[in-house]
């Protein structure tokens, strides 16, 4: 299979006008043929398009979703090629409850470079993440417009311990913490609890679907996921070794040639059409049935 150089060397070289499409739908197609599974790519732009909000994980995402599932047979499964920097809490509890409906728990996502926070609890919801050596997870505490709620939840302690300590203190916490609306930090909590529930119940049913100790698997993979003192920052990337020690179910892609290739020759198209076309979001089946989202930059 064509590397990088090689995929943009085929597009340039193509005489369609449709190049960037019919490039990246052929090797869809063709792992589709590799696998026998219903082939789903779910891919953001934001790597190319930094600070775009709708590059995120939403609920209009479902329109995609819907339309690439139509008319699929839905007994072969799916596989969910996942490239995203995460997004709303909700929109992906929703999308997560469409795909079972659809498919079950015989689901398993591919993860070519990243999947970040709402999109780890996306493939943690599936029964096997397939990851390779330049792969990343990340953890799946929740934010609000950037700011981490497990942040705020220790800001507050720190000025409660500190104010208490040394109430001369208490005008620079004064400052600092009356940046957050007065509900703020039991939405923090109540986004954190939300969170770790949705996840340890898709563990529980999903990728360890069965095992007599699925619930404390479940629950020491979420809290090493959500564990904002450990990991440090919402950004912190997760490779496939980590991952393996966290205790998710992962299968390395380089332990198939054929399918590692396939795999990431799709990435490498879809980077292309993202950095060649205004296309922000993209969700596409091996079908060719795709939605397309497109960023107008003069908006």
């Amino acid at each position: 299979m064509p590397n990088w150089n090689q995929v943009l060397d085929e597009i340039k070289n193509s005489k369609r006008a449709d190049a960037l499409d019919f490039t990246r739908r052929k090797y869809i197609k063709k792992l589709n043929k590799l696998t026998g599974r219903n082939i789903i790519s779910y891919y953001s732009g934001w790597l190319q398009k930094r600070g775009i909000a709708n590059a995120g994980i939403n609920d209009d995402d479902k329109n995609g979703l819907m339309a690439t599932i139509h008319g699929l047979d839905r007994s072969k499964g799916l596989d969910l090629i996942l490239h995203t920097p995460g997004g709303e809490l909700t929109a992906t509890e929703s999308i997560v409850f469409y795909l079972r409906e659809m498919f079950g728990t015989d689901i398993r996502t591919f993860i070519p470079q990243i999947a970040m926070s709402a999109g780890t609890m996306i493939a943690c919801s599936c029964k096997e993440i397939i990851m390779g050596k330049q792969s990343n997870l990340g953890p799946i505490d929740p934010q609000f417009g950037g700011i981490p709620a497990y942040g705020v939840i220790s800001e507050f302690e720190r000025a409660l311990k500190e104010i208490k300590a040394d109430p001369s203190t208490i005008p620079i916490w004064q400052t600092i913490v009356g940046k957050y609306h007065p509900t703020f930090l039991g939405e923090c909590q109540n986004a954190i609890e939300l969170s770790t529930q949705m996840v340890t119940k898709w563990l529980e049913t999903g990728m360890f679907k069965g095992e007599s100790n699925s619930d404390k698997i479940a629950k020491s993979i979420v809290q090493k996921l959500n564990d904002h003192d450990d990991t440090k920052t919402h950004d912190r990337h997760i490779h496939i070794d980590e991952a393996i020690k966290i205790g998710l179910k992962i299968k390395p892609l380089e332990e198939n040639q054929n399918l590692q290739d396939t795999v990431l020759t799709i990435h490498h198209a879809f980077m292309h059409t993202f950095a060649n076309s205004q296309a922000i979001k993209i969700i596409e089946n091996h079908l060719g049935k795709a939605i397309v989202y497109l960023y107008n930059p003069n908006k």
